[in-house]
């Protein structure tokens, strides 16, 4: 953290034992570096729409795994702040989480949290297990439930791959979290920012647990493209800009973000059905 002695070396607090937990580590020794520390007085509160704010992410199981998706917007009131925000990140090598809700905000939180995993790992000498990385993320939440309070809220949506679970059992999981730190496991798939009610409606009518990746992919951008038909805090595919949404999967292998061509070849293809049909797919039989 750049703080040293006068001798040139590290602050005695690094060579003190201490527990797993990077975020309590910065919260005794280095408060002020925590994202979530309280911004305004007490009794203050944002300005409405004078952050940036991320909308639409989701989640799905399929065959091989779990895949996680978002759209690109980011709005402050009816102003798109952002075209190509990136909403979607790996936490370690089987696990990811995206967000909506104040940007700024939510991009330092990603960022501990992929610091916490890797301190818990070198620490403990073994990864933690998919629940206590879910729990970890509650824990981070609630801590900036003050923030939250004040007009600053982030809700992430977590997925892992499950290397623990039984062979036989349900290896993609999805997580999701309210304001306070509460944790939900969602099955089998699930959405979370403005667009998120239309986003559902859709997986609805088109999940199906059997899915390949390119139908999983399919279904996620699916879903976006009709929360962004209702929702105009969400962004559909931008053919003109080729900004697209970025989906990304778990599987035992671990964490892939699909290319960009693979992503952009789908939402074209969508885009084009979509001329013949502006509602989308029905439901399968």
């Amino acid at each position: 953290m750049g703080e040293r002695g006068q001798e040139g070396r590290l602050a005695e607090e690094f060579f003190t034992a201490g527990g797993s937990s990077f975020s309590e580590f910065l919260a005794v020794h280095r408060p002020e570096l925590l994202p979530t520390r309280p911004p305004f007085p007490d009794g203050v509160r944002a300005a409405p729409d004078s952050f940036p704010h991320g909308t639409t992410v989701l989640a799905l199981t399929y065959r091989d795994g779990v895949l996680i998706a978002g759209d690109r917007r980011a709005t402050m009131g009816n102003v798109i702040a952002q075209r190509d925000l990136e909403k979607v990140h790996p936490a370690d090598e089987h696990t990811a989480v995206a967000f909506a809700g104040t940007v700024g905000l939510a991009l330092d939180m990603v960022k501990l949290y992929q610091v916490e995993l890797k301190h818990f790992e070198k620490v403990e000498g073994v990864a933690m297990t998919l629940g206590a990385k879910a729990r970890r993320l509650a824990t981070m939440i609630r801590q900036n439930l003050g923030q939250a309070m004040q007009g600053l809220a982030v809700v992430p949506l977590l997925v892992g791959y499950d290397t623990a679970a039984a062979a036989s059992g349900a290896r993609g999981r999805i997580f999701s979290f309210d304001v306070a730190g509460g944790l939900y496991e969602q099955s089998p798939f699930h959405a979370e920012g403005s667009g998120s009610p239309y986003a559902r409606g859709a997986l609805k009518k088109l999940y199906r647990a059997d899915m390949s990746r390119r139908d999983a992919a399919l279904a996620a951008l699916q879903a976006l493209y009709d929360a962004a038909d209702d929702d105009s805090a969400t962004g559909g595919p931008d053919i003109s800009r080729r900004i697209f949404p970025i989906v990304s999967v778990i599987t035992e292998e671990g964490f892939e973000r699909l290319p960009e061509t693979e992503t952009e070849g789908l939402s074209r293809e969508m885009v084009e059905r979509r001329g013949s049909r502006p509602d989308g797919p029905s439901a399968a039989p």
